[in-house]
């Protein structure tokens, strides 16, 4: 009786942690929806969201976000091209090639990279990439490649971890099946293997690509901050979260509104990118 009243009482407890936060969700929801939706309803969805002009301190001001909405998808798009190879090759060689000794270096330092402030990696993309691009293209070297190369190695370790751990977790039989049927070691891998974690390495891959859309500070310091449509990627940009740190501190009225409503796409497109990502998990399932 003991042992059920107390595995009832952190049933109850998990299921409070639970409540809290889908709860949590529900309130932030309710907040950003609440702000901005009556500002995009107020100004015209197709004037908000495809204006090319931001100028919120102008008379009259203009709230057009394209050009936030375009640097966003840029620079996503960027990090997912430098970051998803190398992030699941890199689990692959963790997970099946790695030698226990250099693998005992690897992994504190995959673990190091995540918990680097994403600062860091600013000041590291400033000084490091920025004069190389500079060196290479010209201007300033804040440039839309720029961003998407340190975003693709910030994600770098949350697609690792993730990946390797649903490589680990795949049963030892479907390896050694394939090798039984005369498959080599890297075709078992490659072709049966991986596929069997896919679930779990596109799980990664959204949170990563939930990370390099989330990313602040560190796009702050080197992708120029020009809030115009990008014609390469040769170009600065300015992307949704970016917009809203840098100007939420002065903002007010029809600014600050403007600056939630951005909130609110920034939102709706993280969700869209999920439900991309799980209808496609279905249909591979």
């Amino acid at each position: 009786m003991h042992s059920k009243g107390f595995e009832k009482t952190w049933e109850y407890i998990f299921l409070l942690c639970s409540l809290i936060s889908v709860f949590s969700i529900i309130v932030i929801c309710y907040f950003i929806f609440k702000n901005g939706v009556p500002f995009i309803l107020q100004t015209g969805i197709a004037k908000f969201l495809m204006g090319t002009d931001w100028k919120p301190t102008a008379s009259p001001p203009s709230f057009g976000i394209l050009p936030m909405i375009v640097g966003s998808v840029y620079v996503t798009i960027g990090s997912i091209i430098v970051g998803v190879p190398i992030g699941v090759l890199t689990a692959v060689f963790m997970a099946f090639y790695c030698p226990s000794r250099l693998y005992k270096i690897l992994k504190p330092a995959v673990n190091l990279m995540a918990g680097i402030p994403s600062i860091i990696y600013g000041f590291f993309g400033l000084m490091v990439f920025v004069p190389m691009v500079r060196g290479w293209w010209g201007g300033t070297g804040m440039t839309v490649f720029t961003a998407s190369v340190l975003l693709g190695i910030m994600i770098l370790p949350t697609i690792i971890g993730l990946s390797e751990s649903s490589l680990r977790s795949v049963p030892t039989s479907y390896y050694q099946g394939s090798v039984a049927l005369g498959a080599t070691h890297e075709r078992s891998l490659m072709r049966v293997v991986v596929p069997a974690a896919k679930s779990g390495i596109l799980a990664a891959i959204i949170l990563g690509i939930g990370r390099s859309i989330g990313e602040t500070m560190a796009v702050i310091m080197i992708a120029g901050n020009q809030p115009i449509v990008p014609e390469s990627i040769k170009m600065g940009t300015r992307t949704m979260t970016a917009n809203i740190v840098l100007e939420m501190a002065y903002a007010s009225g029809a600014h600050r509104e403007a600056l939630i409503a951005t909130g609110v796409v920034l939102f709706i497109f993280i969700l869209l990118i999920n439900l991309v990502f799980n209808v496609v998990k279905r249909r591979m399932d």
